[in-house]
């Protein structure tokens, strides 16, 4: 995708953001730049697992929902819900309100603590999968030559659903990988990458 910027000049964005401003200011601001804060790690499994079977931009719309609905992603507090909670949820039109994801988001709390006693941090257990413990930046010409899944993802989430983690398969893996910058699939000639 070409626009211009306030000098005229092109400026090459990966194509799959549109022009949508709230897409475009994701994919220049977050998509693919490097996180290791593990709230926001966390933030990107709710908002990732809600997304299956939906666009990326369904969530994005209601990312500020889920923000206050989800206690500001914080895991200790999410893994605290209870049925109040759930039904909560379930009436809240400002987040796709489907139980079985809802039940996903309280456990995968729960899950999210766990592995941050094992491993120290969320963090530090996802970059255990990555090659010398560093992300990939990839090199594609289009957007399109970019997988939907690795044997990276493959292995995050197969441990993750050995581990109890739900609405987590490979392909929403390597999505959170994008979106966190584990993997930067921005095309070769993007300005943002």
């Amino acid at each position: 995708m070409v626009s211009t910027s306030e000098s005229n000049s092109p400026v090459i964005r990966c194509a799959w953001c549109g022009s949508d401003p709230l897409y475009v200011k994701y994919h220049d601001e977050e998509w693919g730049k490097e996180v290791h804060d593990d709230k926001t790690l966390f933030e990107f499994l709710i908002l990732e697992s809600a997304q299956a079977g939906l666009s990326w931009i369904t969530i994005l719309k209601r990312r500020e929902n889920y923000r206050r609905a989800f206690a500001n992603f914080d895991p200790v507090k999410v893994a605290a819900f209870g049925p109040d909670d759930i039904e909560r949820l379930m009436a809240d039109s400002g987040i796709i309100r489907n139980r079985l994801k809802v039940e996903a988001a309280i456990s995968n709390a729960k899950c999210f603590l766990k592995v941050q006693e094992e491993f120290g941090s969320f963090d530090k257990y996802l970059y255990s999968f990555m090659p010398g413990g560093k992300p990939i930046v990839n090199t594609w010409s289009d957007h399109r030559n970019a997988p939907a899944k690795t044997d990276i993802s493959d292995a995050i989430s197969k441990d993750m659903k050995k581990r109890g983690f739900k609405f987590f398969g490979t392909t929403i893996c390597y999505a959170h990988m994008q979106a966190t910058g584990m993997v930067n699939d921005h095309i070769e000639n993007c300005a943002f990458r």
